[in-house]
């Protein structure tokens, strides 16, 4: 993967690492900043972790529920929720391609146990990292995304493409969607 290529993780490709089609995922629109609702923006719009974000947006630690996932090489994926330690309730749906030769054993190991969300190992074992924001999306939720946010409609949220850098290497590809904020 070159540099170029990994400042942008490409939204098809991600979702065709579970999805036959992107319209299962859901319709994407690719929106500026500035076309964000402001609670959206501060969820979304910054070059943080969103472990950290959410986490701080709801007043409460996340945890990560893996739906799926696979190992090819030195390829992890999944796909995620995160979801809020107080009542269990879904803020997050992601989808996660990490390229595990960036990563030392210690940090692969814990990534793989599937039990703590990915940017929190991150942090807890010091991993020098950097996220990158790619775009940002006006998402209307396919039908899998609409079960996980228990929407009996699709209602319109929004997410963001980033790329974490660990010690400056293109490492983790993500699509980061926020369940829609009047249901959480």
């Amino acid at each position: 993967m070159h540099a170029s290529q990994a400042a942008f993780p490409d939204l098809h490709e991600l979702a065709q690492l579970f999805y036959n089609r992107i319209e299962d995922l859901g319709t994407f629109e690719n929106v500026s900043g500035d076309e964000l609702p402001k609670v959206y923006s501060h969820l979304l719009n910054h070059n943080y972790h969103m472990t950290v974000t959410v986490e701080t947006h709801h007043g409460c630690p996340v945890d990560v529920r893996v739906l799926e996932y696979a190992i090819q090489g030195d390829t992890y994926r999944r796909k995620i929720l995160l979801t809020r330690q107080s009542d269990d309730r879904i803020v997050m749906f992601g989808i996660v391609r990490l390229h595990m030769n960036y990563l030392t054993e210690q940090v692969r190991a814990e990534v793989e146990s599937q039990k703590t969300p990915l940017g929190r190992v991150l942090i807890n074992h010091n991993v020098l990292r950097r996220v990158e924001l790619g775009k940002l999306w006006k998402v209307t939720p396919g039908d899998d995304v609409c079960r996980h946010f228990q929407l009996n409609t699709p209602e319109v949220t929004f997410g963001r493409t980033a790329m974490i850098h660990c010690d400056e290497e293109p490492a983790i590809e993500l699509i980061e969607i926020v369940t829609p904020e009047t249901f959480i």
